[in-house]
């Protein structure tokens, strides 16, 4: 048995059950001695934003010890967090769950007890996002990329391992805690902190290069059945063009002094009338395409760049799919407050009733779950961390780069009865550049290089056909 303070990086998939993981992995931990049978860890601390975690870590330890009572969550609904924190930590709790909102001042509260008390702890760290700020926001602009700030600016959500990375990021060593963290996705920075190293005497090097701990990779996910290969529909719209064209290729200087295509091709993000052409497509592909899928039960996904973006395409969407009569129910998800004066006076949220009208005091992801809604539009929100198996559906107006687009088109891969097909439909991203990004954590990741040209023929017909847009409009 290794002793308290080691690192360990625990690489799964995306929708192969790390809740599960995670519950079983606290619950050893909570019963492991060592061989002077004493227990190796005072408390196992649970950093997750899944609300079911608490749950399923009570319900396993009462399979085995027939005890309630031995997990804390820290919910602040008894008082102040900080004060539940240290009556859990001190107290006789073997598990105690936070989030990742409360996660730094649980870290705080840890390693004040073992360097004081002598006291030693596991930190199991899930994957979550959340929004961050103050002191802790400081701390992640040595961790964050450029782009990654930006989004973070724009209301955009800080990963678990990026929170790590800037906690843990001056701490060589915390020999009385043991730290393991569960993500799909690891960054460089995250596998130099908690990855294994062949020779662990040494620091980092070429030949002494940290590995994870333990793998269940993309590849043998999908195998196995437990999630569904994202790639095997994966369709730019560069060649949704080309098909749609007789082979010709999509040019996007030529497009853009086309007149027959100006419209319909531009890419001025926030130009209202781009945004209504990219939701006649999005909606019509979805109808045609997606929505039938799970008996008529499929859902989609939209993803866009910022949170401006997200309110014009809302308003659009909404206003295509009543002028159409489609029963097609929209919600838009973004953190903080957005104004835009070319879509009304007011500041916009997620609760504001101009975009999400029908809430009802539910969350976005509780009212995404019923039947009323079929599809969610995203800025910088839900695109890690959200689980909806009923999703079959992704349109893509957002740059992704590595990471951020194996975890983006991931939402896709839950598995469901029946489900057995997805469909993405890229308005930005090279399908080189995704593919790319999928083999560091997939293996054999291949993507479609064609599809039935018959689907982009029989969207644009319809489109012809319905008269949504004339010679004239097109020609603007």
């Amino acid at each position: 048995t290794d002793p308290p303070g080691t690192r360990y990086l625990v690489q799964h998939s995306a929708g192969s059950g790390k809740t599960n993981s995670i519950a079983w992995t606290a619950h050893f931990f909570a019963e492991l001695h060592d061989d002077a049978n004493k227990k190796l860890f005072d408390s196992v601390v649970v950093v997750s934003d899944r609300t079911v975690i608490d749950e399923q870590l009570q319900d396993a330890l009462f399979e085995f010890q027939r005890k309630t009572g031995v997990v804390a969550t820290i919910k602040g609904s008894a008082g102040s967090k900080s004060s539940e924190l240290a009556e859990a930590l001190s107290g006789d709790k073997k598990i105690v769950v936070c989030t990742l909102q409360t996660f730094p001042k649980a870290l705080k509260k840890v390693r004040e007890l073992a360097a004081t008390q002598g006291k030693r702890f596991a930190v199991i760290a899930d994957e979550a996002h959340s929004s961050q700020s103050g002191e802790t926001a400081a701390k992640l602009k040595a961790v964050l990329s450029p782009e990654e700030l930006a989004e973070l600016a724009d209301g955009g959500e800080v990963s678990t391992e990026d929170l790590l990375a800037a906690q843990m990021a001056a701490r060589a060593d915390e020999s009385g805690i043991t730290f393991v963290a569960f993500t799909a996705t690891p960054k460089s920075k995250t596998l130099e902190l908690f990855g294994t190293r062949p020779d662990p005497t040494r620091k980092p090097a070429r030949d002494n290069v940290p590995h994870p701990f333990h793998v269940y990779s993309m590849r043998q996910a999908i195998e196995e059945r437990f999630i569904v290969d994202v790639l095997q529909n994966y369709i730019s719209y560069k060649l949704a063009f080309k098909l749609a064209h007789g082979g010709k290729s999509y040019d996007e200087k030529k497009v853009e002094r086309s007149t027959a295509m100006k419209g319909i091709m531009g890419w001025v993000r926030l130009h209202p009338y781009n945004i209504a052409q990219k939701v006649r497509i999005v909606v019509e592909h979805f109808r045609e395409t997606v929505s039938p899928l799970l008996g008529g039960a499929a859902k989609a996904m939209v993803v866009v760049t910022s949170r401006v973006e997200a309110v014009r395409w809302k308003l659009a969407m909404e206003k295509y799919i009543v002028e159409q009569g489609y029963p097609i129910g929209t919600l838009v998800a973004f953190s903080g407050k957005v104004s835009d004066s070319e879509s009304g006076p007011e500041e916009f949220t997620e609760t504001s009733t101009t975009l999400n009208p029908n809430l009802k005091g539910r969350s976005i992801r509780k009212a995404f779950k019923g039947d009323e809604y079929q599809i969610l539009l995203v800025a910088n929100k839900f695109q890690t961390g959200f689980d909806e198996s009923l999703l079959c559906g992704m349109y893509v107006d957002k740059r992704l780069d590595g990471i951020q687009a194996v975890q983006t088109l991931s939402r896709l891969n839950r598995s469901h009865p029946g489900k057995d097909t997805t469909y993405v439909l890229d308005f930005v991203n090279d399908p080189a550049d995704i593919l790319e990004a999928f083999k560091v954590y997939h293996t054999t990741a291949e993507l479609s290089t064609t599809t039935d040209p018959n689907l982009v023929f029989n969207l644009r017909a319809k489109l012809d056909a319905a008269g949504h847009y004339d010679d004239a409009e097109v020609d603007r």
